[in-house]
């Protein structure tokens, strides 16, 4: 096993006791069981704007064989074309196929400045500082119980100097100040739904955004997770600067995520650009070398990222290269639907390298069970007895439970 395995290892198992006990409390000692892990705590996300999970086709099968979480798309100016009319039934289908597959979902973003409804520059401040509420007080409230995180506001660094396009969201930050949007954002998305997680996220990695998080936290907003940003279009940021990164933003004390995450299987971005967006070229095909580097790349990211305490989610921004962001050779599957060797070799991390499997164990005298595992839910069967069941969850950090199977319900 390499050091970065055994990194991985390290910092994302836990030790978990269990007393098993009978219906009157005592001891089940010498009970022959079975446990088996059925789901990572751990979030491995990609985003998931053209799934089809009510009725799943190739490719969405090969995302639902990866990943446990998604990222779908509120952009605003393509969610409410039209003023009034949101696209909330449309989501609201994806939201519910993908819930039915155990799916935990995000949304993506309820604010930014970039994709700002091109109508909202016929208003007032005032009046786009309504529409703002009113489009996060709506939209949170309409998918409550069905997304379980939102990136409440995006790319808060660039907002108030933004230049790419005149937008609204831009000129109310220049008039009322940065802080005064991001608290718009939140203390609105927190009041219509207060069980779910909202994010601060952002492309920019430097000192810039820290400070942005300081404003936040000292001006008491309450954040749930900051989010980083990793297109890697340029080459790959290699571990020490991955790292690095993730460090300088766990000081914190706040989870943090990753929440989009490319690597390239074709030519790499010329160092020289700068704005990503800026880059056009007629054709960008993934190469097999692309694709072996890729692979290697990623397997290579991935474990270093998982090496970090604070990191709860990774999200990979594409499963497929139609369609990718840019046109990039971004994606874990070509553009003809078949699987590259960066898909094979994440689904070998997750499910086998990182997935702790199924063991027989016996309690002891005192009925305890000791498992180590990777945090996630997980299935304990008692051998010799059919039906008899119970599902518990390793938590990060440990810990113990009590557990009487026989008042679990028989699972199918």
């Amino acid at each position: 096993m390499t050091t970065a395995q055994q990194a991985v290892m390290a910092e994302r198992t836990e030790t978990f006791r269990l007393r098993l006990v009978d219906e009157q409390g005592a001891a089940r000692a010498g009970e022959e069981v079975r446990v088996e892990q059925i789901s990572h705590d751990f979030g491995f996300g990609c985003s998931g704007f053209e799934l089809q999970p009510e009725d799943p086709d190739e490719h969405t099968r090969l995302w639902l064989d990866l990943f446990n979480m998604a990222t779908l798309p509120f952009y605003w100016r393509w969610f409410e074309q039209t003023p009034g009319a949101p696209d909330t039934e449309r989501l609201r289908r994806l939201a519910k196929g993908l819930r039915g597959h155990g799916v935990r979902l995000k949304g993506h973003p309820l604010l930014w400045h970039t994709l700002a409804p091109t109508w909202l520059l016929e208003k007032e401040p005032a009046e786009v500082e309504e529409a703002i509420r009113h489009r996060i007080t709506r939209d949170a409230t309409d998918f409550a119980g069905l997304i379980d995180q939102w990136d409440a506001i995006n790319e808060t660094v660039i907002l108030p100097v933004f230049e790419a396009e005149e937008n609204a969201v831009t000129r109310l930050a220049q008039a009322r100040g940065r802080m005064h949007v991001i608290r718009l954002a939140f203390e609105t998305a927190r009041a219509a739904d207060p069980t779910a997680r909202l994010v601060l996220n952002d492309f920019e990695l430097s000192s810039a955004f820290e400070d942005v998080i300081e404003e936040c936290l000292e001006a008491g907003l309450e954040i749930d997770a900051i989010g980083v940003q990793t297109h890697m279009h340029k080459g790959y940021r290699g571990e020490e600067q991955i790292a690095e990164v993730i460090g300088r933003f766990s000081r914190f004390g706040l989870p943090v995520q990753l929440t989009e995450t490319t690597l390239l299987s074709g030519h790499i971005m010329p160092a020289h650009i700068v704005d990503l967006n800026d880059y056009v070229v007629d054709s960008w095909p993934s190469t097999p070398e692309g694709e072996e580097r890729q692979a290697d790349e990623l397997v290579r990211h991935y474990r270093t990222v998982l090496a970090q305490p604070a990191v709860e989610s990774l999200t990979y921004w594409g499963l497929g290269d139609a369609g990718a962001w840019l046109g990039a050779p971004a994606g874990l599957v070509r553009a003809d639907g078949t699987p590259k060797p960066s898909y094979h070799a994440l689904k070998s991390l997750i499910s086998e390298e990182w997935w702790t499997g199924s063991h027989q164990l016996r309690s002891d005298a005192d009925g305890v069970l000791t498992v180590r595992g990777f945090a996630g839910d997980y299935r304990l069967d008692l051998a010799g007895e059919a039906g008899e069941s119970v599902e518990f969850t390793i938590p990060r950090g440990g810990g113990h439970q009590e557990l009487s199977p026989a008042e679990s319900s028989p699972q199918s």
